[in-house]
């Protein structure tokens, strides 16, 4: 999965932006690159394949100035992974840079249109396509940057979540998404926008999530503005990070993994901590659906045989990435449970807004909290147990577990005392 930074504010932009793709590196990448606008108000790029330790040295004894950029670590999906496909990518005019998660579904035939308007294309991406349309926009209609982004996104189809720069406004970062994270963090007269807020933790610890066709106008003067498609200025939610430094460090361990698998025992103990609400509302489920994708899937087929042999309450596991395209049969009296460790699967979120659309009850098992499964689902529990950074799941998968043995447990009316109490003798 790709990876966003972004800064504005009064310190040097580029060293947080790379420590920001540094906390990002864990989600895999294969090239990166930093977008800067300098004190002449010129726009530097500066991105290789390979590691952001790649990208470092690149930019060895090169102009680095700016207190306003953003950066990315991309994992190619249009276009093989080079220098040239990295992003940020500038317009044709080099007065707009910009990176993007996501895909642009309908960027052929954008394309096209773009090339007969006379734009030329360096890179085989479909982000060079969104940002070349935003500068068409802008120029064609006469307008401004944001109702330029504002009328480009209404014509794309697909995910996103970019962050832009312009050169003639070094003041100001517009960010959007859809389908794809993204939170604006907020400090003492600066800015911090990322994919994921392990990136900015460091910064602040004050952040607002942007919820899908959103706007963040983020300016050094003007504060932050959150807006719609339709230009309908929105009041931002600022929350606090249940996130700490330490949690990203691997404190004396060899590697992230041994870490997390040494936290299983204090993680569980938090996961059961949590409260399982509802109760009524499952026990007179006509079934229960569980939607996962992953290691998420493989804790779903534990969760189903507890639940079934506690609750005897019919249960189904569904691949996510399945069961938004087959048109499932879904009555609202069904509860549907969304398992996701990051709260952003794609395909999870998908089918959360299908069984919504449906009627029926979502309930959401997330980790990283104010996701966008946990703020679509109807209810849900956290498993609360940090953030994992190894690529073999340890803590979480044994968090979705817990949680569902919570639940089973919590429906069991009849027998549960009895396992409780079998569960109390148990030495140690």
């Amino acid at each position: 999965m790709c990876g966003i930074v972004g800064y504005i504010g009064q310190r040097n932009a580029c060293p947080i932006l790379i420590n920001g793709l540094k906390r990002l590196e864990y989600r895999g990448y294969d090239s990166a690159g930093v977008a800067l606008i300098n004190s002449s108000g010129e726009i530097n790029i500066y991105k290789t394949k390979g590691k952001v330790a790649d990208l470092e040295c690149f930019m060895h004894n090169k102009p680095a100035d700016g207190h306003t950029g953003i950066a990315h670590t991309r994992w190619a999906t249009h276009g093989e992974p080079n220098r040239v496909n990295a992003h940020p990518h500038y317009s044709s005019s080099e007065k707009i840079a910009l990176i993007h998660n996501g895909i642009i579904e309908n960027y052929s035939p954008l394309r096209q249109m773009l090339i007969q308007n006379g734009y030329e294309f360096k890179s085989t991406t479909d982000t060079e396509v969104l940002v070349q349309l935003i500068e068409y926009v802008r120029e064609s209609e006469g307008v401004g940057l944001l109702p330029a982004v504002q009328i480009a996104l209404s014509r794309v189809v697909g995910s996103y979540a970019i962050a832009i720069i312009e050169r003639s406004n070094p003041g100001c970062i517009i960010a959007a998404r859809k389908s794809s994270p993204l939170v604006v963090g907020i400090g003492d007269n600066e800015y911090f926008i990322a994919s994921d807020a392990s990136a900015i933790i460091e910064h602040t610890s004050s952040v607002t999530y942007i919820n899908d066709e959103e706007i963040a106008v983020v300016d050094l003067k003007e504060g932050l503005k959150v807006l719609n498609l339709s230009n309908e200025e929105l009041l931002p939610v600022v929350v606090k990070l249940d996130l700490t430094l330490s949690q990203l460090e691997k404190c004396g361990y060899e590697h992230f993994m041994l870490k997390e698998i040494f936290e299983q025992p204090q993680t569980t103990n938090v996961a059961l901590s949590g409260i399982i609400d509802n109760r009524e509302r499952f026990r007179n489920a006509r079934r229960i659906i569980i939607v996962a994708c992953g290691t998420s899937w493989h804790s779903a087929l534990i969760g189903e045989h507890i639940l079934e042999s506690l609750c005897r309450i019919p249960v189904e596991v569904e691949y996510a990435s399945e069961f938004r395209y087959r048109n499932p049969v879904i009555y609202p009296d069904d509860i549907v449970i969304a398992i996701s460790q990051s709260g952003e699967t794609a395909d999870t979120l998908a089918a959360v807004e299908l069984a919504k659309e449906r009627g029926a009850f979502v309930y959401g098992i997330c980790n990283a909290v104010g996701s966008s499964i946990s703020r679509a689902a109807h209810s849900g529990s956290y498993i609360h147990v940090g953030p994992e950074i190894g690529v073999a799941s340890t803590k979480a998968f044994t968090g979705q577990i817990t949680v569902l043995i919570m639940m089973a447990l919590a429906l069991a009316e009849p027998i549960r005392s009895d396992i409780v109490r079998e569960l109390n003798k148990i030495p140690g």
